[in-house]
């Protein structure tokens, strides 16, 4: 049999809020064998078992006897420990962001899946919202990125700080948009309901000029994602939640737009130009599945992580730097 036409061997390890999803989505993938799972918790390894059909392992060693892969839907903190089991015994894994706690523990991981000849997906799931998906039609360049990311209180994710656990979703998203090393950043934020930040702020100068400007916050009253693009003639502002994404070009006024839902003539000295609005169309997915056919495809050989290990630990050092700037200016 081609590899390509064997299934792969899934298992899930951590079916809580976000690990049953993993399960309901790789019961799906035609190319996908679920072998089952593995929760510490054996009340609601039952329940799941029960209503998937799946198997619940008694033990990691026991799941990982029996798959090729895994999704690892864990806290935060058990990253490091889990991935690295799960990599030195040869499973290519899809590890839920952030990567790890530190870059430190991130490198190691890299190291240890290079070592063993296997792959390390990072579950960035905003980079598969179906807002950004239009992006692929434009040049872009940016010159200058806004960035918003608010939330009301919400206890799952205050185990990491607001910067680790809802702006480092922005930052691997500018990392992929802006093709420059960081030259500077200045940060700050404050801590209202939790003991660690709940509100912080980053400037970050690319070092080929590109400026961000990113707000994240878990003390809103309502959600808010909203990121705007600005660049040499080109506008594009994006509403990760309405999936809503809008254009802005600035074009030669004899040029025809056949995109355009209007357009503006304006003049500036001798010169005329002219505003078409673009309203693209947004595809329609599930962002999980989409995610998890892209690891079990890259295990299989037919596509490469849309997030790799590197991504993820670039996203993670970005933001890592950010917080500790946050903790010096609090101290």
């Amino acid at each position: 049999m081609n590899k390509r036409d064997k299934k792969v061997r899934v298992g899930i390890i951590g079916v809580g809020h976000l690990g049953r999803h993993h399960v309901k989505h790789l019961v799906t993938i035609d190319h996908v064998e679920c072998i089952g799972f593995y929760d510490i918790d054996e009340s609601r390894a039952m329940v799941i078992a029960n209503k998937y059909d799946v198997k619940a392992y008694d033990s990691l060693e026991a799941l990982l006897s029996e798959c090729d892969a895994v999704t690892i839907v864990t806290p935060t903190e058990t990253h490091f420990n889990v991935a690295s089991d799960c990599l030195a015994a040869g499973k290519h894994i899809f590890i839920e962001k952030p990567i790890t706690k530190t870059v430190a523990e991130a490198e190691s991981l890299l190291t240890l899946a290079n070592t063993n000849k296997v792959l390390i997906q990072v579950g960035h799931i905003e980079r598969l919202n179906p807002a950004l998906i239009p992006l692929k039609n434009y040049s872009i360049s940016p010159k200058y990125i806004e960035i918003q990311r608010l939330a009301p209180y919400d206890v799952r994710g205050t185990d990491v700080p607001v910067v680790l656990d809802k702006m480092i979703h922005d930052i691997d998203i500018l990392l992929s948009l802006v093709n420059s090393e960081v030259e500077s950043i200045n940060a700050n934020g404050i801590s209202i309901l939790t003991d660690s930040v709940d509100i912080a702020n980053a400037r970050i100068r690319f070092k080929n000029g590109t400026i961000a400007n990113i707000t994240s916050s878990r003390v809103a009253q309502d959600h808010v994602r909203k990121t705007k693009i600005f660049q040499q003639d080109l506008y594009i502002t994006i509403d990760f939640l309405l999936g809503l994404t809008e254009v802005y070009r600035v074009i030669d006024p004899d040029e025809q737009d056949p995109d355009a839902i209007k357009d503006v003539r304006f003049q500036y000295g001798d010169k005329t130009k002219k505003i078409v609005y673009e309203k693209p169309d947004i595809p329609l997915f599930d962002a999980l599945k989409e995610e998890l056919e892209n690891f079990t495809n890259s295990v299989r050989g037919m596509a490469s992580p849309i997030v790799d290990g590197h991504a993820g630990k670039n996203a993670l050092e970005l933001a890592s730097n950010i917080h500790d700037l946050i903790l010096e200016d609090l101290h």
